[in-house]
Order: structure tokens, then sequence, then C-alpha cells
């Protein structure tokens, strides 16, 4: 048996003194919901479309398996570790993404998903945490070797992975492609030029896809003016949070599971609110702010351009993911189609935040020679 004590040298043991344990602990809690939300929401699905009524919690606590040991396993690395790892699933899921347009079956007017068997894949959700780490490098060696141009690969690759999704099309996933790596842009010190470029360009796309996409232009008129379509599942949703009040109406007494189709997805904050008050709904948000500000707080302590860009990076692609979620189930946004992180159900989004956090977990382990230049580009 490996005893953890400080004078062992064995990676787990050194994994376990230098891993940030108060994150780690933060998202095991998360999981810990999503599996209780799981068996509070699914069932009633389930049984609306003729499966076995714990068909999605068995689904879901299967996924939850691979996802600690990918979470963990990618935690264990280095920095420039985590840097090649996030190259090659760059490479393997981009490629995948593209294939998506080729042979993926259309759903709902989009070409997302590829089916492996029973097993349903949707490549750009592994795209996006190693796009965000790719990013972090090039922005990170553009301010520290003159003549890398940094800058400009990681505008193309944005720009390579954001017209894969306008062609999906997949507009809430290139949103927030386009936020996080936004928020990355202005975190290098690039001019104002550049970030005004970006958000012009972000602005006409917008447009552009509001202008000649009826799904996306369907959902903002809605929102803005609810008279002027179908407002069904935003008003079950915001009916389950009211219907809740402090407390909630007790577990397995919502209503809202059995008549929203996505009650186990995009609309499970809603059904822990409903059944579990206020109280539970403001602990979730409090748990993503806690991941969130650690994370934050931990890069503005690190003297590694990288590991602070990539850091960044992860934390506002976590944040803004379960922040989308959240705001559309109480109607501050028009409807996304975005899970909540580790909460709702979906074994590709389970897996790709767990291999997004399992990233920053490595990046914020405690180091020696943190700003060490071994990081730099010769040595990626």
């Amino acid at each position: 048996m490996i005893r953890l004590a400080r004078t062992n040298r064995s990676a787990i043991a050194e994994w376990w003194w230098t891993v940030d344990k108060w994150t780690l602990l933060g998202l095991f809690c998360l999981m810990m919901l999503g599996a209780v939300l799981a068996l509070a929401a699914s069932p009633a699905v389930a049984m609306r479309i003729n499966l076995p009524p714990f068909h999605f919690v068995y689904r879901q606590l299967v996924f939850f398996v691979p996802a600690i040991a990918i979470m963990i396993g990618v935690s264990l690395l280095t920095p420039r570790m985590v840097r090649r790892l996030a190259a090659i699933v760059f490479a393997v899921a981009f490629t995948l993404m593209m294939l998506t347009l080729v042979i993926g079956p259309t759903v709902n007017g989009a070409q997302r998903w590829l089916y492996i068997g029973p097993f349903g894949l949707q490549p750009s959700e592994f795209v996006k945490p190693a796009f965000i780490v790719l990013a972090a490098w090039f922005f990170a060696e553009a301010q520290r070797t003159p003549g890398v141009p940094g800058t400009a690969l990681a505008i193309g690759l944005y720009a390579a992975v954001v017209g894969v999704l306008a062609l999906q099309p997949d507009f809430g996933q290139l949103m927030l492609v386009t936020m996080v790596f936004g928020a990355m842009f202005f975190m290098a010190g690039l001019s104002w030029g550049w970030i005004g470029g970006l958000g012009a360009a972000a602005a006409v796309g917008a447009f552009g896809a509001y202008s000649t996409m009826p799904h996306v232009a369907s959902r903002v008129d809605r929102f803005l003016n609810p008279e002027s379509g179908d407002t069904y599942q935003i008003d079950r949703a915001l009916d389950a949070v009211n219907a809740g009040g402090l407390f909630g109406r007790g577990p397995g007494e919502g209503i809202v599971k059995r008549i929203l189709p996505d009650a186990h997805t995009d609309f499970i904050f809603a059904v822990a609110a409903e059944e579990y008050g206020v109280i539970v709904g403001l602990f979730i948000i409090g748990l993503f702010a806690f991941i969130v500000i650690r994370a934050l707080r931990q890069a503005m302590e690190e003297q590694d351009l990288f590991v602070q860009f990539a850091v960044c990076g992860l934390v506002a692609q976590f944040g803004l993911q379960a922040l989308i979620n959240m705001a559309v189930n109480v109607n501050l946004m028009p409807a996304k189609g975005m899970t909540l992180p580790f909460i709702s159900y979906g074994g590709s989004s389970l897996l790709a935040l767990a291999f997004l956090m399992g990233m920053l977990l490595a990046l914020t382990r405690r180091r020696v020679g943190s700003n060490a230049a071994a990081n730099g580009w010769r040595n990626a």
C-alpha cells in the first residue's frame, strides 16, 4: 500500500501534495449533484420515450467512471505535456468535427454528432478546451519570443474552429468559443485595434447568423418578444423555479421534469430549483463561482504566461458555459442548448469537461520554478 507521506516521491504522492484539493473537492461536489439530479430528472423523461426508468441515470453513472479517470490522469501531467496533449486532441477532434459535415446525421437541422454504435460523440466539445490551450500557447510565445507569429496563429486557429462550427451550424458553441477567445485576446494585452476588429467581426457574424439562420432568429425574437412565438419550455422552467420557492416542493415532487423533453439536460437547473428550492440553486451557483474565482486567483499568482492564459481561458469556458445554461433557465438569455457542467446528462460533454478540468488542475499544481524558460516554444 502506497503511503502518501511528503517524503514519498511517487507520481501519485507528488500529485496529491501539489494538486489544488479545494478545486478537486468542488468538482466532485458537482458530480455528486449531477448524480442526484439525474436521479430526480431523468426517469420521467425516459418513461415518456418508452425507455427503462433509470436508463439515463445508469448511463450517466457509467460515464462518471471514465470522466474521473480522464480528469485525474490529465491532472498528473506537466504544463509541457498538457500542451502536447492539447495539440493531439485538437488535431483528432477537429478532424472528426469536419467529418460530421460529411457523414454526421442531421438532427434539428444541424450536423454535430458522430455515432459509434450506441455512443454519440460531439467532437466540438473536445475541440474547445484543446483550442484554448493552443491559443494560450501561441499568445504566450508571441510575447515571450520575438519573431514568433503567435497572434496570427491563434487567430487562424480561431477562424478554422468557428468556420466549421458555423457550417454545422452550432451558433451556441460558436458564441462560447468567441467569448472565451475574446477574453484571452484582451488578457494577452494586444492592441485595441485587434480587439476592436475581433469585436466587429463577432458583431457581423451575429447579425449574419440572425439574418440567415431561421432557428437563431426565432430564438432571439422569442426572447425579445415572447408573443412572437412558442415559449413553452422557458415558461415552464420559470414556473418551476417560482413554484420551488425557498426550500422546494421536495425530492421527486417536481412537475417540470414530466413535461419538458430536455429536463435532464438543458433545464436541469429548473428541476433542481423546483424540487430543492432557491437554497440549492444558490448553492450550485456558489460552487461554480468558487471554482472560477479560485482558478483565477491561482492564475494571478503565476509567472508563466502560458499557464496564466491557459488557466484563465479554461476556467472562462467552464464558468461561461454554466452561466449561459442557468441564465437560459431563468429567461435571462435566449435558449442555447448548452449543458450545465458535470450536472446535465451527456456523455460527450461530461468527458470533454473532465478533460478541460484535468488540464486546469495540471496547470494550477504547485510547481518549483513555474516561470522557467523551459516551457518555451522550442521545448514544446
